[in-house]
């Protein structure tokens, strides 16, 4: 769904700016273009969730699993979550997110940083959980935001029965077993593979 973190984007920065110096105009031009690809991504992402929950996500629950910008961390700078939920929360959308370390104040604060919607807004279209059994209850879809081990260990069926039908995964990172999911019954979506039902 899109790299994430501070460094890299500002190493490919730093690197356009030093081949411009140059006048390796060229060089420049392309590795600019992965920053731009990489915001692609994460908007093409949020688009295939609206164009596959039938054009529409207002009044939707879907459900997040991870905030940070990769796991075993709480950093969440630059990470695709961010951009991705406020791209669904101006369709409407109503976001439950569980990470397993990120803490509530700073995933509102990576909202309210954008300044795209009031801060009481925020709060209530997205809601942080601190289970994932229970973040995803009553959910159209689960968005895989972050590759924590410990999502491709849990209990899918539970999750898929407590779930809205058709139950819908984006599985942003290609971490989860979509053979078994689909046979559970999930309709998924694989980056990099598409729309599986």
């Amino acid at each position: 769904v899109g790299f994430g973190g501070s460094c890299f984007q500002k190493d490919i920065l730093n690197l356009v700016y030093i081949a411009k110096t140059y006048g390796l105009n060229e060089v420049a031009d392309y590795w600019e273009q992965v920053i731009l690809m990489n915001d692609y991504q994460k908007n093409r992402f949020s688009d295939n969730i609206v164009s596959t929950l039938y054009n529409t996500v207002s009044g939707k629950k879907i459900t997040f699993l991870g905030w940070a910008f990769k796991k075993d961390t709480n950093d969440t700078r630059e990470s695709a979550a961010i951009k991705v939920a406020d791209n669904l929360l101006s369709e409407r959308a109503k976001i439950e997110v569980f990470d397993p370390k990120v803490t509530n104040e700073r995933i509102y604060t990576d909202l309210d940083y954008l300044n795209t919607r009031s801060s009481e807004e925020n709060r209530d279209l997205l809601k942080v959980r601190k289970d994932p059994y229970e973040a995803s209850k009553n959910s159209h879809a689960i968005a895989v935001l972050t590759e924590w081990d410990e999502f491709k260990t849990y209990d899918w069926q539970r999750i898929y029965n407590n779930m809205l039908k058709p139950a819908f995964v984006f599985d942003g990172r290609g971490i989860l077993d979509m053979e078994s999911l689909k046979k559970i019954g999930f309709v998924c979506y694989k980056i990099g593979i598409g729309t599986k039902i």
